[in-house]
């Protein structure tokens, strides 16, 4: 009879087991939530990300290029890669993902290594270390996105120079999210926005900013759009640059009209961003390139001046000079019929590192600047964020000034820059501008003239040459930010992009940048030390803890049931 009731009661437990399994299945179809149970919440997808996730409608295929024999450190990139994926897929099993190896086949290997050189995955060599045994991979970290006939590729590991792939690592899982997420848009969002590429006043030939142009195109359409008309029909001129969001204007030369001041002045009132990259200086490298290796750096006269004091911000005619810079490269002699170069450290092209928490700068590595002006901002109605600093061991040089390659040997102390340093390069400006010709006489007479605008921003950088990409032997544009002489790789384009997209978005992915991912990383050394200890913790004592387990519940059990 007691064992009839016990039978009966196990047969209800296993039936209410079952049906509650099968409530909370049939409500799973209709109630979704996952749990983020990390500190730093960091597979918790932003609010803008899984709006983009959430509407794609058809297959996103990511193949990641991250399986291999790979140190600690790749492994958790890869780990990390891996969960965030999980986690997209979660929102919208149309996003597909598989991880793979590219240099799998050894039979094919140097032709794979060519095919993915050649569409821009650049490889990095890693050492993988095994209790002392070391030997070196190529690694190619990066991730391709394909949706229909549109691809775009995935940086997983950033650049940052000086850095130890550790630190790389965690610097790129915080930028995990964000390049995923913008890859998504650009394949599954068709173009919208339009930027203007300022022409007629002297700015950059398109040859030399032919890298970043090539990086906008992905996401925007973009056309030169000249000034010259101005002085014949400013009224249609003024309503066709209207019809861009963006402006963009590259380190111009020659003096701007009042009448042209006048149509870029109504375009930023109406609404329209800029992007203004500017030199207050005449100074070029080239220039020093000759038989005395000098020049004379001088103000330049752009006839700017009153439009950005209204808009709040001065470019002050000087030069920066900063401790933290850049190498340039000199010929030092002969060593039999080839010419013998060594680095030296050029002042005047300040290294900036961004310390602003702001998303367009946050988590990025060193900005090369030449010849670079500082920025002072002045009160008025707009908020003003400074984006990029020089360091406190900097100072401005007033001009015109004497520039010569021999100021590398020049001997210096930290006295030189004491109360100098911090000089604003880069400043991010938001709100409603008010006209320069506020209160003024009116260079064309404008109907639809507007002395107040809407909110709006624009963003300024004191250094024209910072958008400028270097030529090859057969004059093909370099990437933005590689220096062909010093073989380095700053992150100019990154910045630049980062400044477009944050005037233009309008989904709010750039605020992504600013997530914060705290991951801890293993000590090599102490694990090296420790090995056996460690291995046996994390392997040994577990099976012990199941043994004793399984055996303390087999006695447990005997005792109970042998009664």
């Amino acid at each position: 009879m007691v064992m009839k009731k016990g039978k009966q009661h196990i047969t209800k437990q296993l039936l209410i087991t079952v049906l509650l399994l099968l409530a909370v299945n049939f409500l799973g179809n209709f109630i979704f939530k996952r749990f983020d149970l990390t500190q730093d919440k960091r597979y918790t997808l932003s609010e803008a990300t899984l709006n983009l996730v959430k509407n794609v409608d058809e297959p996103v295929y990511i193949d990641v290029l991250l399986e291999g024999n790979f140190p600690g450190e790749f492994k958790r990139l890869q780990t990390e890669t891996r969960q965030l994926l999980e986690e997209f897929k979660a929102y919208n099993p149309n996003i597909e993902f598989h991880f793979e190896n590219p240099l799998a086949e050894e039979e094919t290997r140097q032709q794979d290594m060519r095919m993915l050189y050649s569409r821009g995955l650049t490889p990095i060599s890693v050492t993988v270390d095994d209790k002392g045994k070391q030997s070196q991979e190529v690694v190619f970290p990066w991730a391709i996105v394909s949706y229909g006939e549109k691809t775009t590729k995935v940086q997983l590991l950033k650049n940052m120079m000086g850095a130890s792939t550790a630190e790389k690592v965690v610097s790129s899982v915080q930028h995990l999210e964000y390049a995923f997420a913008d890859a998504i848009n650009k394949v599954t969002k068709e173009k919208e926005k339009k930027i203007a590429v300022i022409k007629g006043n002297g700015e950059l030939h398109e040859l030399l900013m032919a890298d970043f142009l090539k990086q906008v195109r992905e996401n925007y359409f973009i056309a030169p759009f000249t000034l010259d008309s101005v002085a014949n029909n400013p009224m249609n001129t003024l309503k066709s640059l209207k019809d861009y969001d963006l402006a963009i204007i590259a380190k111009p030369t020659l003096e701007f009209s009042e009448e042209e001041k006048e149509v870029l002045d109504q375009y930023i009132v109406n609404g329209g961003k800029t992007l203004w990259m500017i030199d207050a200086v005449q100074a070029e490298m080239d220039s020093l390139y000759n038989e005395s290796g000098s020049t004379l750096a001088f103000p330049h006269k752009l006839n700017l001046n009153d439009m950005f004091f209204k808009y709040g911000f001065r470019i002050n005619p000087t030069l920066v000079k900063d401790e933290r810079a850049t190498p340039v490269s000199l010929a030092v002699g002969q060593m039999g019929s080839e010419t013998q170069y060594q680095q030296y450290l050029w002042r005047f092209a300040p290294f900036v590192y961004a310390e602003s928490d702001n998303p367009i700068v946050k988590n990025m590595d060193g900005i090369k600047f030449e010849f670079a002006n500082n920025i002072d901002t002045l009160k008025n109605n707009i908020s003003k964020t400074v984006l990029l600093q020089s360091s406190p061991y900097s100072k401005a040089i007033g001009t015109p000034t004497p520039i010569s390659l021999d100021m590398v040997n020049e001997q210096t102390k930290p006295e030189d820059y004491e109360g100098q340093g911090y000089l604003t390069l880069s400043v991010l400006l938001e709100g409603q501008f008010h006209s320069m010709y506020e209160n003024r006489v009116l260079p064309f007479k404008d109907p639809s003239y507007k002395p107040v605008g809407v909110d709006n921003k624009m963003i300024v950088i004191a250094d024209g040459d910072v958008i400028k990409n270097q030529l090859d032997q057969s004059y093909q544009p370099l990437e933005l930010g590689y220096d062909k002489w010093t073989n380095q790789l700053y992150d100019n384009k990154l910045f630049l992009m980062n400044c477009v997209n944050y005037l233009l978005d309008d989904t709010g992915l750039i605020n992504i940048r600013s997530k914060e991912v705290q991951l801890p990383m293993l000590d090599k050394e102490k694990v090296y030390e420790k090995y056996t200890t460690v291995q046996f913790i994390t392997v040994g004592l577990p099976i012990i803890i199941l043994l004793v387990f399984g055996l303390l519940f087999t006695f447990l059990r005997k005792r109970k049931y042998s009664r």
